[in-house]
């Protein structure tokens, strides 16, 4: 997961993905911001479906897909067409992570209308029905994804009841940032009884977190020290440590109703650590 508004450029872009697939993982997640929110000026983005439809025609395996994008920056017919382009340059590998957005700063510099919570949360009810309408249904519109019935929808939130509905309804999958063991569980508890209650499947539930890992304590030293001068404090991010510190981590995770992971890798310039991230996924497959 990396953090796309944080001035990272096409060539980091391209790298980060090759070494993702080098590495086995199972996709490369973008955030979909226009104005930088850690690093702050002159960083900042380039669009997030540009470059995944770039990274697609360069890529063979991986996932590729926004955590997320929020539904003030496009008309869902634009996002829909968007994801289905992606989908056809990749081959099938596209998926649309989407969320109310909340950043009012970029919305106010790229002339975003942002409203009120309320108003952007019924936006987000009315564009994954006209997504879902669009890629399945709609006899006049085409081409069709080619994953099928459709490719994978993912809501991001905090558990909190507009946000569970809008996945339960059309969502495959929920997905909640930063949380702790404790929210962890008590968020896949309240989607999985949302779900069982409308009569439907249950949704994967993933989370997005913050991580740095290294070989050994040494190498994980030095990479906490560049992530706190990203970030400015002597802070940690929640996954912290060795392979086998995270993959601990992560595991308790797994426990407490987890079941994927988009790893926040905050320093982006540091592509090696894509290869370690790769020995986490390795022993969690074992």
């Amino acid at each position: 997961m990396i953090e796309g508004q944080e001035g990272v450029t096409w060539e980091q872009w391209l790298a980060l993905a090759l070494a993702t697939e080098e590495a086995g993982l199972g996709g490369l997640f973008r955030s979909d911001h226009y104005r930088s929110i850690v690093r702050g000026e002159p960083a900042g983005a380039l669009d997030a479906w540009a470059i995944l439809a770039a990274l697609a025609a360069r890529t063979e395996r991986i996932r590729l897909g926004t955590m997320v994008s929020p539904v003030t920056f496009r008309p869902a017919s634009v996002l829909a067409k968007n994801a289905v382009t992606v989908d056809h340059v990749s081959g099938g590998r596209v998926e649309l992570g989407i969320g109310a957005g909340w950043y009012e700063a970029e919305h106010e510099s790229y002339g975003f209308s942002f409203g009120t919570q309320r108003s952007r949360l019924d936006e987000l009810d009315r564009q994954l029905e006209e997504i879902t309408r669009q890629w399945t249904s709609a006899e006049d519109v085409e081409p069709r994804p080619l994953q099928r019935p459709r490719p994978p929808l993912i809501v991001g939130g905090r558990a909190g009841p507009r946000t569970v509905a809008a996945a339960v309804r059309h969502g495959d999958e929920y997905n909640t940032t930063f949380p702790s063991l404790d929210e962890a569980r008590e968020r896949a508890l309240v989607v999985a009884d949302a779900a069982r209650a409308a009569g439907r499947s249950p949704l994967r539930f993933s989370m997005m977190t913050g991580c740095v890992v290294g070989a050994d304590a040494a190498d994980v030293r030095d990479r906490l020290g560049a992530w706190r001068a990203v970030v400015g404090g002597e802070g940690e991010p929640p996954l912290c440590g060795t392979v086998d510190q995270v993959t601990s981590r992560l595991l308790d995770y797994a426990a407490a109703g987890v079941e994927r992971a988009m790893l926040q890798h905050l320093v982006h310039e540091d592509v090696e650590m894509v290869a370690v991230l790769g020995e986490v996924a390795a022993q969690l497959a074992r």
